[in-house]
């Protein structure tokens, strides 16, 4: 990975560098790619507040879909309408960079499997993960138990997709603070909500029913939008094509740091900080961006503490 740098000047004549990324696939073993490889970097979201996300009804996500942009507002979220091997139907993708995912214990297993290769009766996986040039990775022997096939079972998923479930959101820092609410007020104001929507009302949840009927501020409407050239992968997934991305949740943002230690936002991590993500939206998120830009330093400085307030 190399970054190049990109200056940004605001409207006061402050600079700020992005950093944009280039990848690079070395010391390839079994010879070039394919020219029509698409690699898409990720970076592990946050996971707090997950059962909450899956407890909204998918009707309160759909009605924030405006695809044709019908109230003139330059925002025109979509839907990503995923297949949901559980339940044999399409249902509202919610997981995942994408949105890719409809629900969290397919998103456990899909990520059991592609990230550390462990087998589910989701994903039977095992020798399928290698190429059929890699002779010794087909060999290797794995956790697949002679009664299931697979190396987890399905209780120790639905074990761990609990655990994810019930992971809780830090409680808020200073919300009642006098800057805080004036960044608030210029969040709303320059269009951040649109997209970022404040607030749901969690809909019954049989299987964790102490998430239902909750109002959660979870500061994302959960749909696909355009953000422009500058942060497309190129990369389809499902419905949702490359310049597209699932608005993330941005509550425990500011903890960023403390949790992971280090401050790298965005599907790929080039944002080193909340500004740094701000100033690389485009396509839908542009007109936003651009007013951040306008802010005099104090404006700005009352959103971000704001943003990591949430």
């Amino acid at each position: 990975i190399t970054y190049s740098p990109v200056e940004v000047t605001f409207e006061d004549g402050t600079t700020v560098n992005l950093r944009k990324p280039h990848y690079e696939v070395t010391d390839l073993q079994y010879g070039p790619m394919q020219k029509d490889v698409m690699m898409s970097p990720r970076v592990t979201p946050q996971m707090i507040g997950l059962g909450l996300l899956e407890a909204i009804s998918a009707q309160d996500i759909i009605a924030g879909v405006d695809e044709d942009d019908k109230d003139g507002d330059g925002i025109s979220g979509r839907a990503n309408m995923v297949w949901s091997p559980v339940q044999k139907k399409l249902m509202l993708g919610r997981f995942g960079w994408k949105a890719g995912m409809p629900s969290l214990k397919e998103q456990t297993a899909a990520a059991f499997s592609g990230d550390i290769g462990i087998s589910s009766s989701l994903h039977k996986s095992g020798a399928g993960d290698c190429t059929l040039k890699q002779e010794f990775c087909r060999k290797a022997p794995d956790g697949a138990s002679e009664k299931s096939g697979v190396e987890i079972s399905d209780e120790l998923l639905d074990l761990v997709t609990f655990y994810a479930s019930n992971l809780a959101v830090p409680k808020r820092r200073q919300p009642q603070d006098e800057d805080v609410l004036k960044g608030k007020a210029l969040f709303n104001s320059i269009g951040c909500a649109s997209c970022h929507k404040p607030k749901f009302v969690t809909k019954s949840n049989p299987l964790n029913p102490h998430l239902e009927g909750q109002v959660i501020w979870p500061y994302t409407d959960m749909l696909l939008h355009d953000m422009g050239e500058g942060l497309a992968d190129h990369r389809p997934e499902g419905q949702a094509n490359g310049f597209e991305w699932r608005t993330p949740p941005l509550w425990g943002v500011g903890l960023t740091k403390t949790v992971s230690g280090h401050e790298f936002l965005l599907h790929d991590g080039r944002a080193r900080s909340v500004e740094e993500a701000i100033l690389w939206h485009g396509g839908e998120g542009l007109a936003a961006q651009q007013a951040y830009r306008k802010l005099s330093k104090a404006e700005r400085d009352w959103l971000i503490n704001f943003v990591k307030s949430l």
